[in-house]
């Protein structure tokens, strides 16, 4: 039986995992970094069930106003973190390998696909959410975005392409993600950047009305953003890298935040790797709430925010 013959099986059991969800338990540790309790929360729990914890007990319905989520891509393929650790035995720190998470599905698309639409249910509320995901899965996803969300609600989709990555002799070279981005509802917040466009043979058109500005490379106007962003991958020697193999530049995530929320909003991030949408946020004056189930995220999260003087309180979940 083909995978869209199911869709209709993997909608009703997500459905009923979602209804069936209990609250995360959780305890509070001490706040760290300093913070205004509950400013921006950490949290080492299942993303469901904190969800589920934020909406029900924690009364966070419709305070988010953007959530961006880059979980598993179905890739088939484990993904390890580089961690620094001081030891004093050498009188200096060495690296650790760790596996980060596991991206392989025993029971195939549809078990994935389970588990990202249950996710999905728990994120219908006002403002926007940022699907980031690639060739793998996009294409399913979006069908369950549009199920879960409505078509009508379908806002973008963004093709963020870089240089990075190998390239094969059997097809061209995949150098680029996709990021789906639907409004909750009727009501959201969307403020487009604007970007450079060159006029034809980069010369003034001089229309009346149009305002028209000179580079180095020529004549262009001011136009609202494409759908396809060119931002460089995380380089070896960035400073921002933290040795989380799957993790995105903070001018992405920058991008995302300074288009749907505004300052002193909450962003959230419910597979949050190595914690790049709250490093982003925190700079852009946004409150965040973040949350991943992986010890080596956890950790690598919690070095970048101590490093980076970030101020968050650290939600760890009983049992």
């Amino acid at each position: 039986m083909s995978l869209i013959s199911n869709f209709a099986k993997i909608t009703e059991e997500s459905q009923a995992e979602y209804a069936s969800m209990k609250d995360a338990v959780l305890s509070r540790t001490d706040v760290l970094g300093d913070s205004c309790e509950g400013d921006n929360l950490l949290a080492f729990c299942d993303n469901a069930s904190f969800m589920k914890y934020l909406r029900d007990t924690a009364g966070m319905c419709g305070k988010v106003k953007m959530i961006y989520i880059d979980p598993p891509f179905f890739s088939k393929a484990n993904y390890e973190a580089t961690l620094s650790v001081s030891d004093s035995a050498v009188g200096g720190g060495r690296k650790v390998r760790h596996l980060a998470y596991e991206d392989v599905w025993e029971k195939g698309m549809e078990d994935y696909l389970k588990m990202i639409a249950t996710r999905l249910l728990f994120i219908k509320d006002d403002g926007t959410i940022w699907v980031h995901l690639d060739w793998h899965s996009v294409h399913y996803v979006k069908i369950l975005l549009d199920e879960i969300f409505g078509d009508r609600n379908f806002i973008n989709e963004i093709i963020w392409q870089y240089k990075s990555g190998g390239s094969s002799k059997k097809h061209f070279a995949r150098k680029h993600d996709n990021i789906l981005v639907y409004g909750k509802s009727s009501k959201y917040y969307l403020k487009l950047p604007k970007e450079k466009s060159y006029n034809r043979g980069l010369k003034p058109y001089r229309f009346k009305g149009v305002e028209e500005f000179c580079d180095d490379i020529g004549w262009y106007t001011m136009v609202n953003m494409k759908d396809v962003w060119s931002i460089d991958m995380v380089g070896r020697t960035s400073g921002e890298r933290t040795g989380y193999a799957t993790q995105k530049p903070e001018a992405l995530l920058a991008r995302i935040i300074e288009a749907a929320s505004c300052e002193g909003d909450i962003v959230g991030d419910f597979f949050c790797g190595s914690g790049t949408l709250a490093a982003a946020a925190s700079k852009l004056g946004r409150r965040w709430i973040c949350c991943d189930s992986s010890p080596v995220a956890l950790a690598s999260c919690i070095k970048r925010f101590l490093d980076n003087e970030m101020k968050f309180t650290f939600l760890i979940e009983d049992g």
